[in-house]
């Protein structure tokens, strides 16, 4: 019954899953950035609007094993901070759009989308992250890139 019910799930994901991506931003020579005080060190801006904000367009920040991914994504927002300064708070509220991928074990990626808001806000902003796929990784219009505070002694 369990071999069963395994082979009807992969059949109905890679049924669901388009032959061809439709990720416009993947670049597979992208180094990850370093991390410095458990936060990516990420030193440029997106020039493209949908950079994290539509699903062809994610914060490719992959090729990372699924279990990694909670974690890479604390990297990349504390890395990140509001426009003027703010904190940042984000939850995952659901994945989509499946594609085939070489560096899952289904041989289909998804795409997470995170709900983000600035501290002082009500506004919820929703970006899109791949874990299965390499990318730059910058930081979205919207954002700034935190800035280092340096300890005086």
């Amino acid at each position: 019954m369990k071999i069963l019910f395994s082979v009807l799930s992969l059949a109905l994901l890679t049924s669901c899953v388009s032959t061809e991506s439709t990720l416009k931003n993947v670049d597979n020579t992208a180094i990850r950035p370093s991390i410095k005080d458990k936060a990516y060190v990420i030193t440029e801006y997106a020039t493209d609007n949908k950079y994290g904000y539509d699903q062809d367009y994610p914060i490719n920040i992959g090729f990372i094993h699924e279990k990694q991914e909670d974690i890479n994504i604390q990297y990349y927002f504390n890395g990140l901070e509001g426009p003027n300064g703010e904190k940042i708070s984000y939850k995952k509220v659901d994945t989509c759009c499946p594609f085939p991928s070489k560096n899952s074990l289904m041989g289909a990626g998804t795409v997470g989308i995170y709900e983000v808001m600035f501290e002082g806000s009500s506004k919820k902003i929703t970006l899109y992250f791949n874990i299965y796929e390499k990318g730059k990784i910058l930081c979205p219009k919207g954002f700034s890139i935190k800035k280092k505070v340096v300890s005086t002694n």
